[in-house]
């Protein structure tokens, strides 16, 4: 066997053995709680670069024991079709792509569902490649067909970054107004969720005045929520 031949084989081997694990994961997470994600770490190995303190905050709960303010804020500023599609808002994809078409300040609009956010967080790097697009697709696809939305919303809200360092509602809640996640009130769980486009320099804790307004807004497409819009914990 030639030496291209050997390298070939050790490849396909590498991808087939990765391939499995990140399924054996997929299933395991059904059930068990997420130790760490990639960004996770990525921020641990940055923190470590640069001579800082970076902990892991990933104080798992139940999504029982979750406000349900807080997916209600959720839902109502990042995804709410989050009942209603399987894994990929079509309309919200045609209306960004009409905005940004459209707009010529330089800022863009996304459209990314909770369950595209969720499969990125959990299994992949955080990056703009086509690859990388690509297998948030499958992800996407499978945690849609295998998890269901109740799980997909709880895991969310349990690894997504919320500051530097603090990842997860729990963590957060402890973090910027010093009780547990199930205690936070409706304007407290909209001031976090108005951080997450940028939840590094956001603070929930000390809001600017555009943090408040955006949390206003937050609270108020909340409370009009159908409740067939979310699950329930």
């Amino acid at each position: 066997m030639s030496t291209l031949a050997r390298f070939a084989r050790r490849i396909f081997k590498f991808f087939l053995w990765l391939t499995a694990f990140m399924l054996f994961s997929l299933v395991l997470f059904r059930w068990v709680p997420v130790p760490a994600t990639p960004l996770m770490l990525l921020r641990l190995a940055e923190g470590k670069q640069h001579g800082q303190e970076h902990r892991l905050y990933n104080d798992w709960v139940p999504l029982e024991k979750i406000s349900p303010h807080l997916i209600r804020s959720a839902i109502a500023a990042e995804d709410q079709r989050f009942m209603e599609h399987y894994g990929f808002d079509f309309e919200a994809m045609k209306k960004a792509m009409d905005y940004n078409r459209k707009n010529r300040a330089g800022r863009t609009r996304g459209a990314s569902t909770i369950s595209q956010q969720t499969a990125k967080n959990v299994f992949l790097w955080p990056s703009r490649t086509w690859i990388r697009k690509g297998l948030e697709a499958g992800f996407t696809l499978l945690i849609e067909g295998i998890w269901g939305k109740r799980r997909i919303i709880e895991v969310y809200l349990n690894v997504i970054e919320m500051g530097p360092g603090i990842y997860g509602a729990e963590a957060a809640s402890r973090a910027y107004f010093d009780k547990s996640a199930e205690d936070l009130s409706a304007r407290q769980a909209a001031l976090i969720v108005a951080a997450f486009p940028n939840p590094r320099e956001r603070s929930p804790e000390n809001p600017s005045r555009y943090l408040k307004n955006r949390a206003q807004k937050i609270a108020r497409m909340a409370r009009n929520l159908p409740e067939e819009a979310y699950p329930h914990p």
